[in-house]
């Protein structure tokens, strides 16, 4: 069997999307081990990607130049404004097509095209290529991004183009798959899709990364340490978290002797945050790192990891930590929002809270640290859910039907 994976983002740091798409093509290879597997690597920017870690036969990388010819840019105020229509957007999808219409796709049995961002460039430079009536495409958020849970964008009519443009594709497209359970349904409806949206999650591994850097990892100084690494922004809610630790901290003397919160942040404002949680010693707000020592002090200096899904209302989308922190099978503690994707995977109510609710998180916690400072027996919060068997068996399902 020929595969051709269309990837954006195969980083081997910075955001999640880098992290799942290099673990697709390793975990695509223990599926299907005697397959050809090539890759066009599509990426706006120079950057070292150790590319020679992922298990396929070839890969074509293009560095894509985003910056528009100044006719271009001039006419799209104009065309933004008067006609709702985004000029820079066709550039963007021209130039991200022109390695992919190149491609000779009929040598292959399956397409997929991988999603990076949040706008999607891969999926729509495909509109009315012939390679898009026999690709998979991948919706890793929704899109547009007026969708997207915790964003501020306004519906405007440039939105509404957009909408249009992704709907084509959608048409287009073999067939369509996403991360999430719940962004499959939504997507389905919103864009009255007469095909099935499948859902094929995030997945983690190990194998097609370098992880011996840890030359700035912070040494564990407590007996039990919480941790959280990424993002604070799209309405994941870290205030209210922070405010139950303090309380307990300021409540339970043994907590406060043996015991930390770190937190890696990334994006919204971090610096009121320090400023606003400066008075308590055991919480700890450093800046990111690489994904090699990130991951390790997750691994290894973590005794609970924390995730924060998107909200405040709702999330939709499957965060890209989950399948790394499954692996790990140490407690997660989920701040989510009242509808969320990780209330249908995580298999112990205790281990996720509602991110509006500052009593349920101290409670929930409190019982969480209470319970790891006597124990350290393997925890696995997520079942099989991100198990290859599972990987296999949906992968299997999508190809036999679409």
């Amino acid at each position: 069997m020929k595969f051709l994976v269309i990837a954006q983002n195969l980083k081997v740091t910075g955001a999640s999307e880098g992290v799942v798409s290099r673990s697709f093509l390793a975990k695509l290879r223990m599926a299907y081990p005697d397959s050809v597997i090539d890759v066009l690597y599509l990426k706006n920017h120079h950057s070292e990607d150790q590319l020679h870690l992922l298990p396929v036969n070839s890969i074509q990388s293009h560095v894509i130049n985003l910056k528009p010819p100044f006719v271009t840019k001039w006419l799209n105020r104009i065309s933004w404004r008067l006609f709702d229509i985004s000029l820079y957007d066709r550039f963007v999808h021209k130039s991200f097509g022109k390695p992919i219409s190149k491609i000779d796709h009929e040598q292959y049995d399956h397409v997929f095209i991988r999603s990076a961002g949040l706008n999607h460039e891969t999926l729509l430079a495909a509109i009315n290529l012939p390679i898009l009536k026999k690709a998979i495409i991948n919706f890793h958020d929704p899109y547009p991004f007026f969708w997207y849970q915790g964003s501020h964008h306004a519906l405007s009519g440039v939105e509404l183009f957009r909408l249009k443009a992704m709907y084509k594709v959608i048409q287009q497209a073999k067939t369509c798959i996403s991360t999430a359970q719940l962004m499959s349904n939504d997507l389905e409806f919103l864009y009255g899709s007469r095909k099935k949206i499948y859902t094929l999650a995030h997945q983690f591994s190990s194998s097609v990364f370098d992880l011996t850097d840890i030359q700035k990892v912070r040494p564990k100084q407590k007996k039990l340490t919480i941790a959280y690494h990424g993002s604070i922004q799209f309405g994941r809610n870290c205030n209210a978290l922070l405010e139950a630790y303090a309380a307990l901290v300021n409540e339970n003397a043994t907590i406060k002797e043996e015991t930390e919160f770190i937190l890696r942040l990334g994006g919204g404002d971090v610096n009121a945050l320090r400023i606003k949680f400066q008075p308590c010693d055991n919480i700890v707000i450093l800046p990111t790192l690489n994904f090699s020592n990130s991951s390790y002090e997750q691994t290894h200096l973590a005794d609970i990891n924390v995730i924060l899904e998107n909200g405040p209302l709702y999330c939709n989308i499957l965060v890209g930590k989950a399948p790394f922190l499954a692996s790990l099978n140490k407690p997660v503690f989920c701040v989510s929002p009242e509808r969320s994707e990780l209330r249908q995977i995580i298999n112990d109510p205790n281990l996720i809270a509602n991110g509006n609710d500052t009593l349920e998180i101290k409670t929930k916690l409190k019982a969480l640290i209470e319970q790891r400072l006597n124990t350290t027996e393997l925890a696995y919060p997520f079942g099989d859910y991100f198990g290859e068997e599972d990987f296999k068996r949906n992968l299997n399902n999508i190809l036999v039907n679409c």
